[in-house]
């Protein structure tokens, strides 16, 4: 069995998320508390018993999120054995998961990843005031036809409209000026895509709008230490694995701005003969795109207590 490991991204969040793991497992709660150190703050009170609209927000959400992966593959390392170097040959996350992977394959600190997180979820904020942009799903899209859609809405509207995530199975995700994103969502309709709509999102994220935040983090990632990572990490905007320091400095940039390349990721893994994965953290959103985009291929999660305690590679 061939096996990678998988980080959610923004959307899977929730009130309670590692709440349970918190509670189950000493290896899970050494996590929270470093996050909560890392930041100056009690992120894991907001995370089990906060307000579901602070938690939303972007600069709470994308730490809080790795917290979660983090602290449930730990609980694997310490009540399974899991050892990543010897069990997954690649790690991959999806837009912030990129950061719960890097830190899982040993590239950055958890207490580093957690205030890039902060500070990602803030210059993304900040880059376009609340309202001016958008993001819209078109569900049943290809790629060719939502680019095509990204761009007549660009040139129709005077305004940017880009294509933010490809997920797969249809699942494409446009990103832009509120005034564009509308009226892709038009011109999609026209096209025969029947379920296009907007994102309940605060900032337009992965298109160029984003300029300003992938400055900030070129800044912060020049003064953090990255190591070479124990297991290839598949890039979100190559779609191709990487391990070098250097090289993961400027995806993680490039990837502020450029589409989540998700379908091209799963595809690349599933052909290097990836026939199981695994989701690491809360939801179960990557798990349910694995049917999708790797035929064939068999996906597991794990992000509460049972699940740790039931999970085995030797099935």
């Amino acid at each position: 069995m061939t096996v990678a490991f998988l980080f959610p991204g923004q959307g899977s969040q929730a009130v309670g998320m590692g709440k349970a793991l918190y509670e189950a497992f000493a290896a899970s709660r050494a996590v929270f508390e470093e996050v909560d150190e890392a930041l100056g703050e009690k992120l894991s009170t907001l995370m089990f018993e906060g307000d579901a609209a602070q938690l939303q927000l972007t600069a709470n959400a994308q730490p809080a999120l790795m917290a979660v992966s983090l602290a449930a593959l730990r609980a694997l390392e310490a009540e399974k054995g899991v050892k990543l170097e010897r069990d997954a040959v690649y790690v991959a996350g999806h837009s912030l998961g990129e950061y719960s992977a890097l830190a899982a394959a040993g590239a950055l600190s958890v207490s580093d990843a957690a205030r890039l997180l902060r500070l990602r979820g803030q210059a993304m904020q900040k880059s376009v005031p609340v309202g001016e942009g958008a993001m819209a799903a078109l569900l049943g899209a290809e790629p060719e036809l939502a680019a095509k859609i990204a761009g007549e809405a660009t040139a129709a509207s005077g305004s940017l409209c880009e294509v933010a995530n490809d997920n797969g199975g249809g699942q494409i995700v446009v990103s832009g000026a509120k005034q564009a994103v509308d009226l892709a969502i038009e011109i999609a309709r026209e096209n025969g895509i029947k379920r296009a709509m907007l994102l309940p999102v605060s900032a337009p994220f992965h298109c160029a709008l984003m300029a300003p935040a992938a400055e900030a983090m070129r800044a912060a990632l020049a003064e953090t230490t990255i190591l070479p990572s124990v297991v290839e990490v598949v890039a979100n905007v190559t779609a191709a694995p990487v391990r070098d320091p250097d090289e993961i400095r400027k995806l993680l940039v490039a990837q502020v701005c450029g589409t989540v390349r998700w379908r091209e990721c799963m595809g690349y893994m599933h052909k290097q003969g990836v026939d199981l994965f695994v989701e690491i953290g809360a939801g179960k959103v990557l798990a349910g795109l694995v049917k999708r985009t790797a035929e064939g291929a068999r996906a597991l999660n794990v992000g509460a207590p049972a699940e740790v305690e039931s999970f085995s590679l030797t099935i």
